[in-house]
């Protein structure tokens, strides 16, 4: 199955550094990102999970369930999240999926099929670094993938829930660049009578498709 936006999340069955979860039951009501990463133990990844759990609180307070993922099992986790608290400051406290076999892995189609190098000694591929962030209905909303070598930048991708969540409450869009507290766009759906009502702030025409108010936030 290709997933693209708008398709529902696949659940599944997984062991974590949390105890055993099925996928949809962890994110019950909440957004949620799987995010994938190469290998435990190599310096890209350590500080990309460093950096997440730096934001548990910013998720938190969208109510995002984080969870990662990698090609490595259970004792190798528990090791290195010893290493990413150390290293970055941090309380690492989101599950991280143990997927040796692969199977969330494929399932997801984050396997590496590009860099020759990121693969374990029997030569199957690790990991890309995938990010999915799924609704409260199970529905994808954003799928994006890096390569092994290039980390993410997170901060991106809480602008992306902020974006994706006043939409899904207000009848907009959000520009390029936007950041949380910007002009947004009134959605091409409303007319700018109705736009009158449903923005009280203020309604600017810039062209009869380009339509900005300030932020609700």
């Amino acid at each position: 199955m290709t997933l693209r936006l708008g398709s529902i999340a696949p659940d599944f069955e997984a062991d974590t550094t949390q105890g055993p979860i099925r996928f949809h039951d962890f994110l019950g009501d909440s957004w949620g990102i799987l995010f994938s990463h190469p290998a435990d133990f190599t310096p890209v990844c350590t500080t990309e999970l460093g950096l997440v759990a730096a934001l548990e609180d910013e998720f938190a307070q969208r109510h995002v369930k984080v969870i990662g993922l990698s090609a490595n099992g259970l004792a190798e986790h528990e090791q290195w999240i010893r290493d990413i608290n150390e290293i970055s400051h941090v309380k690492l406290s989101f599950p991280i999926i143990a997927d040796a076999d692969r199977k969330v892995s494929v399932l997801y189609d984050m396997l590496d099929y590009q860099d020759a190098t990121n693969k374990d000694q029997q030569g199957v591929p690790f990991t890309i670094r995938s990010v999915f962030i799924i609704d409260p209905k199970k529905t994808i909303r954003l799928i994006m993938t890096y390569p092994a070598s290039t980390g993410r930048n997170f901060d991106e991708i809480l602008r992306v829930i902020d974006s994706l969540q006043l939409g899904d409450q207000y009848r907009i869009t959000t520009p390029g660049n936007w950041q949380k507290g910007d002009d947004v766009i009134i959605h091409p759906s409303v007319s700018t009578e109705e736009a009158h009502t449903l923005f009280p702030k203020g309604v600017k025409v810039i062209k009869p498709y380009l339509r900005m108010t300030p932020s609700p936030f």
